[in-house]
């Protein structure tokens, strides 16, 4: 059954290990696939164009989803492709910036990616599951020799000789105690002997204090290739590895940076950098570009281009979603489906906000439907509406 959507946003963060596959990989036809129903995947992703687009069952289908979307783009399109994922349910509220409040979709997606794009991650991951599992058996050993120890030495009446030798054991066991513990918390990660050498997946963070934050507390949740680096400042970074790069939540005042590390990093790579993506990418704005001829070379330059890999907005009675390259789907909940949602429009473009709740009110009988299109006064504010995101 799929979640309430409302609740993605409330979800608490997995385990590094639920988080690293979030949902069951298959290999399919060089692709990984997901469990989700109607998610298609084949070696031929344009056979799906024309299905609608089921919801996800969970945050971390949602992100395995997303993930196995970009790469297919990436199949499909080769080297240096551009696309975006836009991921919002907030439903309004902005009690958490846009940044805060995906985070944790951010980390399940980039995971996921991982898999899927990076080669060796895999084999790291079974490697780091390995150490995890021996950890946790050992723990449980020196734990029992910690209790017969103590015990044992409570008990010993033999002299302070024999005292000192079983305190020492115990020092010992619990220096041993504290390293398996770290192990464990690192989710079979060890920073000091385990190193990355291969290809990197780097995000950039819209400034330096979040990709601090991420530096301190993303490690046990995303695979060692990903890199952290923020836009703006002094880049010292070697990004001769990176093969795939992510901006997150890149905002208008950084659209310039943004723009310029997209050049610079494609000419330098070239066809060893596979992908490029923006995930909730927020770069024109009227306080910061305008309206006018900047506003519009932006977009053309560096959003236009930008193939929609997966969207998903909740709403306050459903939500809209698409997988490349199937179409948008508008969902209204609906306690009689098994599923809890009920499919009311599919179409082949990303439905504006008018339309959207004109969708909403001819499905329960609020508006009669137009006769073709959904009218002139709506085209009208279609036409400010898209005035007001450039």
């Amino acid at each position: 059954m799929k979640i309430v959507l409302a609740a993605l946003a409330l979800a608490t963060a997995p385990l590094y290990t639920l988080a690293f596959a979030p949902a069951p990989l298959l290999k399919t036809g060089g692709s990984f696939a997901t469990s989700s129903s109607l998610l298609q995947l084949s070696s031929d992703p344009l056979v799906n164009a024309n299905k609608p687009t089921e919801l996800p069952d969970s945050l971390s289908d949602a992100a395995a989803i997303a993930a196995n979307a970009c790469h297919q783009l990436y199949l499909n399109g080769g080297s240096m492709t551009r696309c975006r994922v836009d991921f919002d349910t907030s439903i309004g509220d902005e009690t958490y910036t846009t940044l805060k409040s995906s985070t944790e979709f951010m980390q399940q997606f980039v995971s996921s990616l991982s898999l899927a794009c990076v080669e060796g991650v895999m084999q790291e991951k079974q490697r780091q599951v390995m150490k995890l599992m021996e950890a946790k058996a050992e723990l449980r050993d020196v734990q029992e020799q910690m209790d017969e120890a103590t015990a044992f030495a409570g008990d010993d009446e033999e002299g302070a000789e024999k005292s000192s030798e079983q305190s020492d054991v115990v020092d010992k066991l619990t220096q041993r105690e504290e390293e398996l513990m770290q192990i464990i918390a690192n989710q079979g990660f060890n920073p000091t002997t385990d190193s990355w050498d291969g290809s990197k997946l780097r995000i950039y963070f819209p400034d330096e204090g979040s990709a601090a934050l991420a530096r301190r507390d993303w490690k046990s949740e995303v695979p060692s290739c990903v890199e952290f680096s923020s836009c703006g400042g002094v880049q010292v970074a070697d990004t001769s590895k990176d093969s795939v790069v992510l901006f997150f939540c890149p905002r208008a005042s950084e659209a310039e940076f943004v723009e310029q590390i997209l050049y610079e990093t494609e000419e330098k790579r070239g066809d060893e950098l596979m992908l490029t993506v923006m995930v909730n990418p927020l770069l024109v704005d009227m306080g910061v570009t305008g309206f006018g001829m900047a506003g519009r070379r932006l977009r053309e330059r560096l959003i236009d281009g930008l193939i929609p890999a997966y969207y998903l907005r909740t709403l306050p009675w459903g939500a809209l979603t698409r997988v490349w390259p199937q179409l948008f789907t508008v969902w209204q909940e609906d306690a009689e489906e098994s599923t809890g949602y009920r499919l009311i429009k599919a179409m082949d473009r990303l439905p504006s906000n008018p339309e959207v709740e004109d969708i909403y009110d001819i499905e329960n009988g609020e508006m009669s439907a137009p006769g073709e299109g959904f009218g002139l006064l709506n085209a009208l504010g279609d036409f400010v509406n898209g005035m007001t995101r450039l």
